[in-house]
């Protein structure tokens, strides 16, 4: 049996006590899994897109700025990582789905589910925000642009289609790469949710100012339903750049952690000299190596 943990597929414990069955219908666990990823995405737009709406703007007393926002978004991805990362994977992200399945980590047969389940998510979340956010007197959801990712007249800084189709697609390319890297099992698993999370922490803090970060397509689509208008007919681009950006980073995936006698590394925390391990003797022992 194989079990998902963070993108990437390795063994579970089989062992079992004598009679018991090791059959799990399959729709079952997929259920699971869906539901996981609903739950997630979910809180990845209720916590971050709440933030913003809630707790950034110009007349909130206190208000938590642009780094508030960037944090947030990498909480929640951190705290759903180690929530119910070990049920789905923790993806929360079509374009995270798209690259870890150009990449060869993630079957493509799971594929559909998982980014309509994402997207159910970004839309329940978008939901229960516009529900807090109406709770106060004058809240025009509309008005307000309820975290909506924009460019031309709708972008922060006044930034072109152009720039933030490429910052959407290097961004996205770049947040691939970091979630295939920590969750190789050549790095130290433990870490990946963090090194995740402060990866997309530093993506909003480079672009909020163009476009107001999307890197996840379903992010946006919540949003942008509620908006209507401008917001829905610049969807696409939050759609169309991220995932270009993903399948591109997916592809250099394959090639840069391959899995072969030739590339194997003692990883970013081994002390073991590079030629020892990748050596033609294989028998070196560990008394060998410590002793010099």
């Amino acid at each position: 049996m194989v079990r998902p943990v963070r993108g990437i597929t390795v063994m579970a414990d089989t062992s079992l006590p004598q009679g018991a069955s090791t059959a799990r219908p399959r729709r079952i666990a997929t259920a699971r899994r869906l539901a996981a990823e609903v739950i997630g995405t979910f809180w990845l737009v209720l916590g971050g897109c709440g933030a913003a709406v809630l707790s950034a703007g110009a007349n909130v007393p206190g208000t938590i700025g642009l780094a508030g926002v960037a944090l947030a978004f990498g909480l929640t991805v951190f705290t759903m990582a180690f929530a119910v990362g070990f049920i789905s994977g923790g993806h929360f992200n079509p374009a995270v789905s798209v690259g870890l399945t150009v990449a060869g980590r993630f079957p493509v047969r799971d594929l559909p589910g998982y980014v309509i389940a994402q997207v159910i998510g970004g839309i329940l979340g978008s939901a229960a925000l516009a529900t807090l956010a109406s709770g106060t007197a004058g809240f025009d959801l509309v008005a307000s642009g309820f975290a909506a990712n924009g460019y031309g007249a709708h972008s922060p800084g006044g930034y072109s289609t152009a720039t933030a189709f490429l910052a959407e697609a290097l961004l996205t390319a770049g947040f691939l790469t970091v979630i295939l890297g920590a969750t190789d099992e050549r790095s130290p698993a433990a870490f990946a949710p963090l090194s995740i999370g402060l990866a997309l922490t530093l993506i909003h803090l480079i672009s909020i100012p163009i476009d107001n970060t999307s890197v996840n397509p379903a992010r946006s689509t919540g949003p942008a339903l509620f908006v209507g208008g401008w917001a829905l007919s610049q969807l696409w681009l939050f759609w169309v750049a991220p995932l270009s950006g993903a399948a591109v980073a997916g592809l250099l995936g394959r090639w840069l952690f391959a899995h072969t006698d030739e590339d194997q590394s003692p990883g970013p925390i081994g002390d073991t000299p590079v030629e020892l391990l990748v050596g033609d003797d294989r028998s070196i022992s560990q008394r060998d190596i410590a002793n010099g």
